[in-house]
């Protein structure tokens, strides 16, 4: 069904929002408090340029889909749900810049005084996580005099336009976002994207805002990393094009999902040597790459945070569960678990070590060579039984997959404290006020 739609910001994002939503067959109406955007748009212009949004905005406006105004009252009067595209631009010392946001959300909140209609309001902006809830509704609700979810609803869809493809972006994103405070507020911007054949994910605002960032900050990270590594290939007289071409061949765990879940530090035997001779070579050819400088100082940090969890409890007698790199090896060296296991005895606590796959008489070559240089007391830590490590200790690490949910689940007990360093999915963990994850 049409709905009639005010967007609140004829820039980039907003100009390209209303004239997509109006080729939809909506009724849209543009407001901006620049009378030349509103005047194009009125007349049947693109603001912005745009491919294919010229064709859009003209043909939307001779169908009386599309017009513009610079009146935020009768906007809201004359339609049932806004969006909000203002910018939101930096500041010298990096924060937000809110001022237009906040102006943007009185005019509305004013607005809604007058309106007995339920009213919707999409903020379309990037916004850190929190702005929302914390900043927006209550400049709306201090506004209007009225409540968010009684009177009025606020949801928090992000944009995912690329300049030069955005109309093409728009009709085939590459999933919707929609942040609201439950699936009721949530709905008539659901039937708004009801065209959509890519996934559609229903969520908290804080949630969807942070969504945004995570994909803003990967796509720089992954600029950041292709130009480190073009530099490294160009300084050793290698073909940058051949190597590039053949890397995001890989769809298993290159270009995947592979490697992008929260979890405890990467180690082995490939990895840390790797990136540490990679590193080595860029400065023997004086080249600085921070990007891959800054990996393994990282990796530490993630270590030092699972320490910071254990220790923090007060408590000494310690059970790891898990010790190799990664589930059904024995494989030892560079393994996250052991450097962690290091630390805790050298803080003092009483540890005990149970992994399925590491038995000490069974350890041949350089795993054993390796225990004997980095943890020769191993033999006294190590423990068959995992039940028996889970009973004698007051903070019990799950550092493997290996271990079974249930059985874990019936053997802690409530004054042990859980440390999660291998995300458990949230129906396999522990309903327990002292279970607590590295960085979920």
């Amino acid at each position: 069904m049409p709905r009639s739609v005010s967007v609140f910001g004829l820039g980039y994002v907003g100009s390209v929002t209303a004239a997509c939503l109006a080729k939809s067959g909506n009724r849209v109406l543009g407001v901006d408090v620049n009378p030349a955007k509103v005047e194009m748009l009125e007349s049947g212009k693109s603001p912005i340029l745009e491919p294919e949004l010229d064709e859009i905005v003209r043909e939307s406006n001779r169908a009386c889909h599309l017009h513009a105004t610079t009146d935020s009252a009768a906007a809201i009067q004359q339609t049932e749900i806004s969006f909000v595209s203002v910018g939101t631009p930096s500041q010298k010392n990096g924060k937000l810049d809110l001022r237009g946001m906040e102006h943007v959300c009185s005019e509305i909140g004013e607005a809604l005084k007058s309106k007995s209609a339920y009213h919707t309001i999409v903020i379309r902006s990037t916004v850190l996580p929190g702005t929302t809830e914390s900043i927006i509704i209550p400049a709306l609700e201090r506004a209007s005099g009225k409540k968010a979810g009684k009177d009025f609803a606020v949801c928090f869809v992000p944009e995912f336009l690329r300049e030069g493809s955005a109309v093409k972006d728009f009709f085939e994103p590459p999933f919707t976002i929609l942040g609201g405070m439950d699936s009721q507020q949530i709905a008539p911007v659901r039937e708004l994207f009801a065209w959509a054949t890519t996934p559609i994910y229903e969520t908290t605002p804080s949630s969807a805002e942070m969504v945004k960032y995570v994909c803003n900050a990967f796509h720089a990270l992954k600029v950041g990393f292709a130009n480190e590594i073009g530099s490294l290939c160009k300084e050793m007289k290698l073909d940058t094009e051949t190597v590039a071409k053949v890397f995001v061949t890989d769809t298993r765990l290159n270009i995947s999902p592979a490697y992008l879940k929260p979890g405890f530090a990467f180690g082995g035997s490939c990895l840390p040597k790797d990136l540490r001779a990679l590193t080595y070579k860029a400065k023997e050819l004086d080249l600085k790459l921070p990007l891959l400088e800054s990996l393994m100082p990282s990796n530490h940090e993630h270590i030092e945070r699972a320490i910071a969890s254990i220790l923090s409890s007060k408590k000494r007698k310690v059970g790891m569960l898990g010790l190799s790199f990664k589930p059904g090896t024995d494989d030892l060296r560079e393994s996250p678990l052991v450097q962690l296991a290091k630390r805790l005895l050298g803080e003092g606590c009483e540890l005990q070590i149970w992994d399925q796959s590491v038995t000490l008489g069974r350890l041949i070559g350089s795993n054993r060579q390796f225990i004997q240089d980095e943890i020769p007391h191993l033999g006294s830590l190590l423990c068959e039984d995992a039940n028996a490590v889970i009973k004698s200790s007051e903070v019990v690490v799950l550092g493997t997959k290996a271990v079974d949910k249930k059985t874990l689940s019936e053997q802690l007990r409530p004054d042990q404290k859980l440390v999660d360093l291998v995300n458990l999915e949230k129906d396999s963990r522990c309903n327990r006020p002292e279970y607590e994850g590295i960085c979920w």
